[in-house]
């Protein structure tokens, strides 16, 4: 008899097909801490982990200022996936799709988002003392229509006569600059911001320096660059200033 059962097990055991894989019982898992901190204008969001939308004190749409912490089990070998989206719409915004393995890249997680504009960045607006201008820059669609596969730029801000009012070495794609400050000079009188190749005088694309028209206000100013084209030809565009929605 315990022959026969000893063959029995056996034969469980092993009965599996050549297309059957034996899985371990439990995976590996970890636990992921997200911790969000983004800024949104006059649309609402919904940030959704796998398609479940996460309440934020009680609300699962949010606009202004958004923070909160998102806390979740990873299994190895599976991928889960947080998204942005507009409440009214639906619409995806943006996705993250988070790992075992890489979720502490997404550890801080920053976002802004406003009318065509969506940025991987948090916003905050710099101090600039009574009588003084501030510029912060970000170029978030550097190469986009240009071609360029730099991650960065080198930009001069000029008055129109010439004289360089500040220099920023590492304009980026994801990130505000650090703030130049200088004396405020007029009203009415734009600034040019000339863009380069890091290091160099170089234009940043094509032969001739592009200069961006840009409207100088007194106090802080947080400037999104961007490439467009017009007629076929590249331009660049400095008219968005986003001191105004904090």
């Amino acid at each position: 008899m315990k022959n026969i059962i000893a063959t029995v097990l056996f034969s469980i055991l092993f009965s599996c097909t050549d297309n059957q894989v034996m899985q371990p019982y439990d995976k590996a898992q970890k636990r992921a801490e997200i911790n969000v901190k983004g800024y949104s204008k006059p649309d609402a969001v919904q940030l959704r982990l796998n398609g479940s939308p996460v309440a934020i004190n009680g609300n699962n749409s949010y606009a202004d200022k958004i923070e909160t912490q998102i806390t979740f089990v990873l299994d190895e070998g599976e991928t889960d996936e947080l998204g942005i989206y507009n409440s009214q719409t639906g619409a995806r915004i943006a996705k993250y799709d988070i790992s075992y393995h890489n979720w502490e890249d997404y550890k801080n997680l920053y976002f802004f988002n406003l009318p065509d504009i969506f940025l991987k960045t948090y916003a905050v607006k710099p101090q600039v003392n009574l009588g003084k201008v501030g510029f912060e820059f970000i170029f978030p669609n550097l190469g986009e229509f240009s071609g360029s596969p730099l991650t960065h730029v080198k930009g001069v801000l000029k008055r129109e006569n010439g004289v360089v009012l500040a220099e920023f070495d590492n304009i980026g794609k994801e990130n505000f600059t650090a703030v130049k400050i200088y004396n405020f000079f007029s009203i009415s009188a734009p600034v040019y911001l000339e863009l380069y190749k890091p290091g160099t005088t170089e234009p940043y694309t094509g032969s001739g320096i592009i200069p961006v028209k840009i409207k100088q206000d007194i106090g802080a100013n947080m400037i999104v660059i961007q490439e467009k084209t017009e007629n076929g030809t590249v331009v660049v565009n400095g008219d968005i200033d986003i001191v105004g929605y904090l």
